[in-house]
């Protein structure tokens, strides 16, 4: 189906993921006209769909906790809103310490997330192993556990954004890559696509992993580097717990949720380096083999099934880049969650929403502004996965 390309948007969005979309719904749904959206794929195609759907509060950083638990309330309320099944498992997220510094750390997240309001506890490994039996229990010391948490499926809450967003006017068009930008006077004036020329003032800037490359068509500097990241599903478990956690082995990264009858694995590679690698090899599985056997060794025995890789969006204190640039007024951007973009993308719709019309949003989002890598002291999100 071939798209009409505007000549003229109110707002235009670059990058049709979560963030993107909800950010569009917000929009339009306020009232705000010409909302336009352009993707240079599908939409979701970028990292939003190669997520392993995991939505959480469990966070070491306050603002991350709010923009979870406000994500969380959307999620769970999502089929009713948009008339769209996500699949939703609010099966607890359990994380897995065998390290004393880190049972501190987790004590500490624990009562902060405490605090705003999230359900959420320290566990002796006894009561870890009953919620997800399949762990093998070898030197952890203690588990971090958040029941309200869980995982959806990230193609349906994009098909519920896309589809409410087009109903309430927006207009959204997939394959249309950006290539340029007019600047004149310190204002944009239009944007460059392969379908043609956007007249437009103010832009939203959601690109994902190439958020830092867009950017850079306004002359604003982004700090964000792709990193693969690869997701393997396992064959058929006999006697899988329905409700298995979203389990996280923390020391290694190593985690599993279910997926239908069998796991959805995956596994940080500490070897991987920066680059757009939409590839899977298999560099990655002695490391990832030799962690499920230590720590859940009936999963290594599993045949595999599938899997894919993605591209996580890095920053250097892994927390996310929300704002507008300091020196090119109207141009707003959002992304560079190192991994937990999709789960906070709800939240995100709200606040970037909020932010174009000049409103203010529910969360004080200035932490997340640019302007933080001036020097100043940076405050690291420690659980990313």
């Amino acid at each position: 189906m071939k798209h009409q390309l505007p000549s003229r948007a109110g707002v235009l969005i670059i990058g049709g993921g979560v963030i993107g979309l909800a950010t569009a719904y917000h929009l339009a749904r306020s009232g705000v006209e010409g909302v336009v959206l352009v993707d240079s794929g599908t939409f979701g195609s970028g990292s939003t769909c190669k997520a392993a759907g995991g939505v959480r509060a469990n966070f070491s950083d306050a603002l991350n906790i709010q923009l979870g638990q406000r994500s969380l309330a959307t999620f769970a309320r999502f089929e009713k809103e948009f008339d769209q099944e996500i699949d939703l498992h609010r099966v607890g997220y359990l994380f897995l310490l065998d390290r004393p510094e880190d049972v501190a750390d987790f004590e500490d997240n624990v009562a902060l997330q405490t605090s705003l309001g999230v359900r959420a506890e320290m566990l002796s490994p006894a009561e870890a192993q009953r919620l997800s039996p399949l762990v093998r229990l070898d030197g952890v010391i203690a588990a971090a556990w958040t029941p309200d948490d869980g995982h959806c499926t990230p193609e349906s809450v994009v098909l519920g954004y896309a589809r409410a967003a087009r109903a309430h006017g927006a207009t959204l068009i997939p394959h249309c890559a950006v290539t340029g930008a007019t600047i004149d006077g310190g204002q944009i004036r239009s944007v460059s696509t392969v379908a043609g020329e956007i007249a437009t003032d103010t832009v939203v800037c959601a690109a994902g992993p190439w958020l830092a490359d867009v950017a850079r068509f306004f002359g604003v500097d982004l700090p964000v580097e792709p990193l693969r990241r690869q997701i393997l599903t396992t064959e058929p478990l006999p006697d899988l717990v329905p409700d298995t956690p979203f389990t996280i082995d923390y020391t290694t990264s190593f985690y599993f949720h279910g997926e239908g009858r069998g796991l959805l694995v995956g596994m940080s590679d500490p070897h991987e380096t920066v680059g757009f690698k939409l590839e899977r090899d298999e560099a990655w599985l002695p490391g990832l083999i030799d962690a499920m056997e230590r720590r859940a060794p009936a999963i290594a025995e599993a045949g595999i099934s599938g899997g894919w890789a993605g591209l996580y969006e890095m920053t250097p204190d892994h927390n996310g880049l929300v704002g507008e640039a300091s020196d090119l007024s109207g141009f707003f951007y959002a992304g560079g969650f190192s991994g937990h973009g999709f789960l906070l993308g709800p939240a995100l719709g709200e606040v970037v929403a909020d932010l174009v019309r000049r409103e203010t949003p529910f969360v004080d989002i200035t932490p997340f502004d640019v302007r933080r890598f001036d020097g100043s002291p940076l405050q690291h999100e420690r659980n990313i996965v």
